[in-house]
């Protein structure tokens, strides 16, 4: 096993071979992650109603993100303006503001959440004498991780200005000293990773 995820023995979940640089890497970049998506909800006090605290939980933001690393993240549910010939953008964009009021919180704190749990497993490592630790995910943690290697490709891709249009060998061919090199880097590793993970599974 070397930089891939592959099957535990018996099923069940994954394990991959990280080594110190790699566990590093990955750690700063999920940690990176946590910050961009910002803090959770303050937890509410025990005395508080609980409808309002139900109601205040799915009262998030309407409008969407300006960074276009969040935005990526949490995309308008109904493509916003110009989705289609059709679609009044009015129509559009107060759908999407709706949507988005009731479901971002959520979905932020499963971001978060996800994010969380590839720090703690990261934290949890310890390189052996050959320098290379042996990661195994069980239970909810495998999809935890496929979740969170989702969130950072898009996070990256939004830095790099990929969309999906672009052909992974031009990112290939970047020179050596282009400022992009090692995002590009990340980027195409965590894909990989991403990829034999979803294998697995």
């Amino acid at each position: 096993m070397g930089g891939v995820f592959e099957t535990l023995k018996g099923g069940g979940g994954a394990a991959i071979a990280l080594d110190e640089i790699e566990i590093s890497i990955l750690r700063s970049l999920a940690v990176q992650l946590l910050e961009l998506i910002g803090p959770g909800d303050p937890e509410p006090a025990a005395d508080a109603d609980p409808l309002a605290v139900l109601f205040a939980a799915s009262d998030g933001p309407t409008e969407p993100p300006s960074d276009p690393a969040l935005a990526r993240l949490f995309p308008d549910a109904y493509g916003g303006p110009g989705a289609g010939p059709k679609e009044d953008p009015e129509e559009l964009r107060a759908r999407s503001s709706e949507f988005r009021r009731f479901t971002e919180n959520d979905l932020r704190s499963r971001k978060r959440e996800d994010a969380l749990a590839v720090v703690r497993s990261l934290d949890g490592l310890t390189p052996a004498g050959d320098g290379a630790a042996v990661l195994e995910l069980t239970g909810p943690l495998p999809l935890r991780w496929l979740g969170a290697l989702n969130d950072l490709r898009l996070t990256l891709a939004a830095r790099l200005d990929i969309t999906e249009d672009d052909e992974s060998e031009v990112l290939f061919r970047l020179p050596d000293e282009d400022p992009r090199k090692p995002m590009v880097m990340a980027y195409l590793w965590l894909g990989g990773l991403q990829e034999t993970l979803i294998e697995t599974l």
